[in-house]
């Protein structure tokens, strides 16, 4: 007698049909860390349990990687601004800047701060700020 082999079976319950999928997280962070340590604790062996000087070094670890995070944020924010005061402060000034081979001097008439390098307008041409090469002030004659 020949056994017929078992047909593939479709998840159609009402726990599957409509579940979403959920994307994997691509970082760790302190809820991650938390999430492992708990699951640690659950499953340690009661006769061998973890060592408390370990698990506070590693809370001390999370808490310094945070920090740490925060400041690194801070710092992007920050250099972000810089940049942005370093742009409109050239409204008026005169500036230089290469283009072909070649040194461009103009009067700064407006700043843009749309794209992530602020762009200075220079007789109608957009020139990001990192790209000037030069600031004079316009001396009165």
């Amino acid at each position: 007698m020949a056994i017929e082999p078992a047909a593939a079976v479709t998840a159609t319950s009402m726990y599957t049909a409509n579940a979403a999928t959920r994307a994997p997280k691509q970082t760790m962070d302190s809820e991650v860390f938390l999430s492992l340590l708990v699951t640690q604790l659950r499953n340690q062996d009661p006769s061998s349990p973890m060592d408390t000087n370990q698990m506070i070094s590693q809370t001390t670890q999370l808490a310094s990687m945070e920090q740490l995070t925060t400041l690194t944020t801070l710092n992007e924010e920050n250099f972000s601004l810089q940049m942005r005061i370093a742009a409109a402060s050239l409204v008026g000034k005169e500036v230089s800047y290469e283009k072909d081979g070649k040194t461009v001097t103009g009067i700064a008439d407006k700043v843009s701060f749309a794209d992530s390098v602020p762009t200075v307008s220079i007789g109608g041409v957009e020139i990001a700020l990192d790209s000037i090469s030069g600031v004079t002030t316009k001396s009165a004659a």
